[in-house]
């Protein structure tokens, strides 16, 4: 099994210190924040496999976080086109590459998603790929809400769901 060895860079955010992964070929591998490190270490291992991730500390601020500071700062499709690559079962990739596709500022239903990628009865299964993704906030997980409308988990804790929800909103009205 082939080491990968992935650039590590603590962010600060309005909302907590984020950690940003890229690879050699500079593709977003990880987004996740700091108090959810071991989560983000759990979901890199079920990807690569145990001991396949290496982290190394970034030299300079990468394309990616600079994306993402420019999201932070107001600029919510400065991360629409970032370049990703991630492990996941076809599955979850094709939930994910579908999460991309909700525009900023806006969201749907897990049920909506799951009619979007043609099959609306894997809603739980939507709704599980959906917390396994990598990269958060790139890949938009937190604009998917329960069919009540009801704000349902997030991996980086509902506070912060709310909080991009409401960033993305204002920046859409703008």
């Amino acid at each position: 099994m082939p080491v990968h060895t992935f650039l590590l860079e603590r962010v600060p955010t309005p909302i907590g210190r984020m950690l940003v992964l890229t690879d050699a070929q500079a593709h977003l591998r990880a987004v996740d924040w700091e108090d959810y490190e071991s989560r983000m270490h759990l979901l890199l291992q079920r990807q690569y496999g145990r001991g396949a991730v290496q982290l190394q500390d970034a030299a300079q601020p990468s394309q990616a976080s600079r994306a993402l500071q420019a999201y932070f700062d107001g600029d919510v499709d400065a991360i629409s086109d970032l370049p990703v690559a991630f492990g996941g079962t076809r599955f979850q990739q094709q939930v994910w590459h579908a999460l991309r596709g909700i525009q900023g500022g806006s969201t749907i239903s897990y049920g909506t998603l799951a009619t979007r990628i043609a099959r609306p009865t894997a809603v739980r299964a939507v709704g599980l790929a959906n917390g396994a993704n990598p990269v958060g906030i790139v890949i938009p997980c937190h604009r998917v809400i329960g069919a009540n409308a009801a704000l349902t988990g997030y991996g980086g804790g509902l506070h912060r769901k709310r909080w991009l929800l409401a960033h993305e909103a204002a920046w859409r009205s703008a």
